[in-house]
């Protein structure tokens, strides 16, 4: 038996590692845990042109509203405000009853996004978590009302209320309008995400029913998507006019309906009409201005999982 000898092995060279010439830059392109992207001069640009051309019809309605109609109308129209804006809302205000009108638009936008909310929480979260025979169906049938055209419910829609009994009233406004398709559907693809099913098993094994379980759980989870639709509820029933148009009358408009009757004079006085415009559109700025943050807010916090 003879005996070799081991194959000596050739000895593996490493190369050496590149030389760093001081500390990495961050790539501009590669986000890191706590890095947010900084916008150039261009997004800077972007976004101030955007801004601009959004204040602009509240900006030329100010101007227009605080001008005589000649001016108004001029072949050069004015660029700054004018000293007639208390005399041409005192004007709208006296001709159109917006006193009346601002105080329905109140109560019929305020009603319609409370029970909106309500609702279309409640859908939502059944929808969402809870089963039962035909929920899918049912899904689908709540998603294809909203390709129906609300012009064909009209006829149908003015009998019933005239049945009722609600003929020029609020409530052929507000009943109507108590649930939307739009705020199901959304509430539930959010409930689908933001609410676990382990969050309803708890309380469940706690000992909570169905109602203390929508209080403490299916509220707290669902507030920032109702903040939301409470925003777009609000602003859509505060614009409203083809519906509250023909269900009220001209002693009982809403402000849509009265700033319609404002400018519907065979000669209107567009300064007097932008006054009134003016006059309807403050209320929104104000509602976002104070819970603008707080939507803002309570998206974020919804985004974050933790």
């Amino acid at each position: 038996m003879t005996m070799t000898s081991p194959t000596p092995t050739t000895p593996v060279k490493l190369a050496p590692a590149p030389r760093s010439s001081g500390p990495s830059r961050p790539s501009r392109f590669r986000m890191g845990a706590g890095q947010q992207m900084k916008g150039g001069p261009f997004a800077y640009a972007a976004l101030a042109v955007v801004g601009l051309g959004s204040l602009l019809p509240l900006y030329w309605t100010l101007v227009a509203a605080s001008r005589t109609q000649d001016e108004v109308l001029a072949s050069t129209p004015p660029f700054l405000p004018g000293g007639r804006l208390v005399e041409n809302v005192r004007a709208a205000w006296e001709q159109a009853n917006l006193g009346t009108a601002i105080l329905n638009s109140v109560i019929v936008a305020s009603s319609i996004t409370a029970a909106t909310l309500f609702f279309c929480t409640l859908a939502g979260y059944a929808f969402a978590k809870m089963r039962f025979r035909g929920r899918s169906w049912l899904m689908t049938a709540v998603i294809a009302t909203l390709t129906v055209p609300p012009q064909l419910s009209v006829v149908p829609l003015f009998m019933m209320m005239s049945g009722l009994g609600w003929g020029g009233q609020l409530e052929s406004v507000v009943f109507p309008t108590l649930v939307s398709a739009f705020g199901v559907f959304f509430m539930r693809q959010y409930l689908t995400e933001a609410l676990p099913y382990e969050l309803i098993e708890a309380a469940r094994i706690d000992g909570a029913n169905n109602f203390r379980i929508v209080v403490s759980v299916v509220l707290p989870v669902a507030r920032p998507a109702m903040m939301v639709l409470g925003m777009l509820t609000f602003v859509q029933a505060w614009n409203d006019f083809f519906w509250p148009y023909l269900a009220l009358n001209q002693q009982n408009p809403t402000l849509q309906v009265a700033l319609g009757q404002l400018s519907a004079s065979y000669t209107p006085d567009q300064s007097i009409v932008m006054a009134g415009a003016l006059i309807s559109t403050l209320p929104l700025l104000v509602v976002f201005v104070v819970f603008g943050k707080k939507i803002v807010g309570g998206i974020m916090s919804g985004a974050v999982k933790g």
